[in-house]
């Protein structure tokens, strides 16, 4: 079995992954403007990135509409997820319960999160058994 590549995006590499992920397939001006116009990056900031991601073989441009070249994810959201929840581990030890006991201190975890892990775990359990 071939080991995936893993890719680290920095936050502002993740923050334009999400709008092409929601788009699907879009051009440096779609994702541009999928931001908040207060917040709006310049278009040759986001064709940096996506420049960057492209190297990083996390998009592909597919095609080229007159001057504007149309890019897709080659990536998943959650190839990526499962990446940065891997770092943030390895920044724990690898063990979860120190990085559980950070949430809880920080006020980042909830009762109710706790719950939900837990009814989530009975199910994942209860699935094993059978």
């Amino acid at each position: 079995m071939e080991k995936k590549k893993e890719i680290n995006l920095s936050k502002f590499e993740l923050e334009v992954m999400k709008k092409l992920w929601k788009l699907g397939k879009a051009s440096v001006r779609e994702i541009q403007e999928e931001f908040l116009e207060g917040d709006r990056p310049a278009y040759t900031t986001i064709q940096t990135i996506l420049n960057r991601l492209e190297e990083k073989q996390a998009v592909v441009r597919t095609k080229k509409i007159g001057n504007a070249f149309i890019f897709e994810p080659i990536i998943s959201q959650k190839t990526i997820c499962q990446t940065v929840v891997k770092t943030l581990l390895d920044l724990f030890g690898g063990s979860t319960k120190p990085l559980m006991a950070h949430l809880i201190e920080t006020g980042n975890v909830t009762l109710d999160d706790i719950r939900y892990m837990e009814d989530n775990l009975m199910k994942i359990q209860n699935k094993e058994k059978s």
